[in-house]
């Protein structure tokens, strides 16, 4: 007796395909929130914006002779320049592919440049942010000497506040500072006995920062996990991973862009012209022209650290 079965029916009996494209797992992007900096009074379109300090004049704690008048002293200045670049980003989708495709292949591109988009400028703001002069090693004094057994710890971080509040670094909310903390790192930290219950007590005051990322403010720092933080693959000593718990107040870093006509402190999402014979290639991408900088190397701070959880051999 002969059966019919998905064997005999093979042309037509198929695997589905669900319509809804699902793309990579992605971090949110975070380090441009602490370039608070941005030029308001630009003097003109140029090739960088020039950002102008005055000194403080020094403490005049002697007293006055009646009949003699003050020495004047000289006004001193400094400045920091941040330079403006071009960044983009694009890809070109075919007219077969779009002919073919169970997708909108056109809308996903779209999609996936716009995170490039943020990813990248992202990306930027990070190298930026931990090229900072102002760094302390675990246990070591070289990047390169740090062991498995240097763990970022609450007492690190308290060093780092006071360093920064004795450089008059300003904080953010209610005056702490941000830390961006690797969730590596934040293992170590959360293991620490002094910080057992900052999680609950983060809950029990107010859960939305939690959701937000954060895992609490402690000792003056507020921590906020994500993989962006800084690992150097291998920098420690054999072969130990080294990261980067970047601390900061407010005015660490400066953001300048182009205020011409057309530009603008935000990226654009591009859609190019068609241009070939055919008019079967579309191309979509993004495009800015902007500037990062340090701005008060005095309210960054960095950390560097392995941890307990990471790539120890």
């Amino acid at each position: 007796m002969a059966y019919t079965t998905t064997t005999t029916l093979g042309d037509q009996v198929t695997t589905a395909f669900d319509q809804v494209a699902y793309f990579a797992l992605r971090s949110q992007p975070l380090f441009e929130m602490i370039a608070d900096v941005r030029s308001t009074a630009q003097s003109h379109n140029g090739s960088g914006v020039q950002f102008t300090f005055y000194a403080d004049m020094a403490q005049a704690t002697s007293a006055l002779t009646e009949n003699s008048d003050v020495t004047a002293v000289a006004l001193t200045d400094s400045a920091v320049t941040v330079t403006l670049a071009e960044y983009g980003n694009a890809v070109i989708t075919t007219a077969k592919v779009r002919g073919t495709s169970f997708l909108n292949v056109d809308a996903d591109a779209a999609n996936i440049v716009g995170y490039n988009m943020a990813d990248s400028l992202d990306k930027i703001v990070s190298d930026v942010a931990n090229a900072g002069t102002n760094v302390t090693y675990v246990g070591q004094t070289s990047r390169g000497a740090i062991t498995d057994a240097n763990n970022y710890t609450a007492a690190e971080g308290r060093k780092a506040v006071a360093q920064l509040r004795t450089r008059n670094a300003p904080g953010w909310d209610n005056g702490n500072y941000v830390a961006i903390i690797h969730p590596d790192v934040s293992y170590d930290l959360r293991g620490d006995t002094a910080v057992t219950d900052v999680i609950q007590y983060q809950l029990y005051q107010d859960g939305a920062p939690v959701r937000a990322g954060s895992i609490g403010t402690f000792n003056g720092i507020e921590y906020i996990e994500n993989p962006r933080a800084g690992l150097i693959a291998d920098g420690g000593t054999s072969n130990v991973d080294v990261y980067q718990t970047l601390i900061c107040g407010r005015q660490a870093i400066a953001k300048a862009h182009s205020r011409a006509p057309g530009f603008g402190p935000d990226p654009s999402i591009v859609f190019g012209p068609v241009t070939d014979s055919l008019r079967r290639f579309n191309p979509v991408g993004w495009y800015h022209l902007v500037g990062y900088g340090i701005f008060r190397e005095d309210c960054l701070q960095r950390v560097e650290a392995s941890s307990s959880i990471g790539d120890n051999a």
